[in-house]
């Protein structure tokens, strides 16, 4: 009953939380130029046309207005439509959003194993070779742009080396998909037992999870590398080496009061990525739901960025209350 009580306690900050999110996300993007009327009619369209369309579309309408309306639909599970596509917002991001998620969640795994791995074994050993080599890839890591990254690993395994299949979408264009489950290629792939289509999708993941995954072990290292400072430096640590425990222990022990600070941080990394991989899906021509939105900005099409915007802080949220309910794990001075 506590724990339910804890989750309810949280959920009551959601509802204010996701108006207020709209409701700036809306204004802002009310500020981007572009009349989308003009640009679905033409440049050859006339005013009394643009005017009309304006009308039908509630464009004519005080933003205020517009806002109601939108938060009325949203509120139906109606994100609008998206003039490029000629489809609901709704149907194109529930096809794309899989993409993305399925190219943070796994970059964001391999910046877990390489930051929590340098970290750990750089505060071990602190005068150590490992320590110089981690921080010089703490500050390098923060330096260099993802999509720089990603065009110099382009360049070199698949042009020079031929190694990297060509960086166009999430599996070969000659094969035919697999059947849609979970929008997961690689899940999908393996439910119905499309092998090929399945390694040819890893064979497309290399890269893209490499770039973000080196890109995004930097802070990971650096908050493991702290936290674990402060930890063994800690009184308790200092006792439990008077008392002769083995290093392995100290090292689990360590780590056990620096979780708290390194799960934040994956947290905050996991959400910061949703939308900054764009660039990434951009250059690898993904087709994630973060390209979706970036082609709605350059084309005045707004609805799929507040359909991105609103599926990104739905997603964020739920992170954090998992973020949440790990503290009230492993913390109990939350529970009171």
């Amino acid at each position: 009953m506590q724990i339910l009580r804890y989750i309810l306690k949280r959920l009551l900050f959601v509802i204010p939380q996701m108006l207020g999110i709209l409701f700036i996300s809306f204004f802002l993007i009310k500020l981007i130029p572009g009349d989308p009327a003009v640009l679905m009619l033409g440049p050859n369209a006339t005013a009394d046309a643009v005017a009309k369309l304006r009308a039908e579309m509630g464009l004519d309408l005080p933003v205020f207005q517009q806002f109601m309306i939108y938060l009325g639909n949203v509120l139906q599970g109606d994100l609008g439509m998206s003039w490029q596509s000629a489809r609901p917002v709704l149907s194109d991001l529930m096809t794309r959003f899989p993409a993305t998620l399925e190219l943070v969640t796994l970059s964001l795994l391999l910046a877990v194993v390489i930051g929590l791995g340098l970290g750990i074994a750089s505060a071990m050993r602190p005068r150590g070779a490992v320590r110089k080599a981690a921080n010089y890839y703490g500050l390098l890591s923060g330096a260099i742009p993802d999509f720089w990254l990603a065009l110099v690993f382009i360049f070199v395994f698949y042009t020079l080396l031929g190694w990297a299949p060509a960086p166009l979408g999430r599996y070969s264009i000659m094969l035919i998909p697999p059947q849609t489950i979970t929008g997961s290629v690689l899940v999908d792939s393996l439910i119905t037992g499309r092998f090929d289509v399945f390694m040819s999708a890893l064979s497309h993941l290399a890269l893209p999870v490499l770039t973000l995954g080196l890109v995004n072990a930097g802070p990971i290292l650096k908050a493991t590398q702290s936290s674990m400072d402060r930890a063994l430096g800690s009184d308790f640590i200092a006792y439990a080496r008077m008392n002769g425990l083995p290093r392995r222990m100290i090292r689990r022990q360590a780590l056990r009061a620096a979780l708290p600070n390194i799960i934040t941080i994956i947290s905050v990394l996991y959400s910061f990525t949703i939308g900054a991989a764009v660039l990434v899906e951009i250059v690898f021509g993904w087709g994630g739901a973060g390209q979706y939105a970036v082609a709605g900005v350059l084309n005045s099409d707004l609805n799929p960025v507040l359909g991105f915007v609103i599926f990104s802080a739905v997603l964020s949220l739920i992170v954090y209350l998992i973020v949440d309910l790990l503290y009230f794990a492993l913390d109990p001075r939350t529970r009171g």
